[in-house]
């Protein structure tokens, strides 16, 4: 199985339910609908949560619209969200950026 990470806060709102939506840049893991995918949490290594992939969607990061935001975190502006993906990905993350958009649901 796949595996994918997320901050700590990320995972709460992961297992809560309020997110299903993930957003990967440069995605070397091939993910496709109906990957399952085990969830990890970055700051402990613990897995906690096992999910599959229902939909996978490809844009630019300039072109987002407010409904790419549904169950996914929301960011205080454009820069922010630039600024805050090249914390992960490095300075080469801009509006011309490809994000793979991946709706996933909680299997356990």
């Amino acid at each position: 199985m796949k595996i994918l990470k997320f901050r700590n806060h990320l995972a709460l709102k992961i297992l809560s339910g309020e997110k299903t939506v993930t957003w990967r840049l440069f995605d070397d893991k091939d993910l496709r609908v109906g990957d399952k995918l085990v969830f990890q949490n970055w700051n402990t290594g613990e897995n906690f949560a096992e999910t599959e992939i229902v939909e996978v969607r490809e844009k630019k990061l300039g072109k987002l619209t407010d409904a790419d935001f549904e169950r996914h975190e929301k960011f205080e502006s454009e820069e922010d969200m630039y600024q805050h993906y090249r914390e992960y990905y490095g300075e080469a993350v801009n509006g011309d950026t490809v994000v793979k958009i991946v709706s996933f649901k909680l299997l356990k």
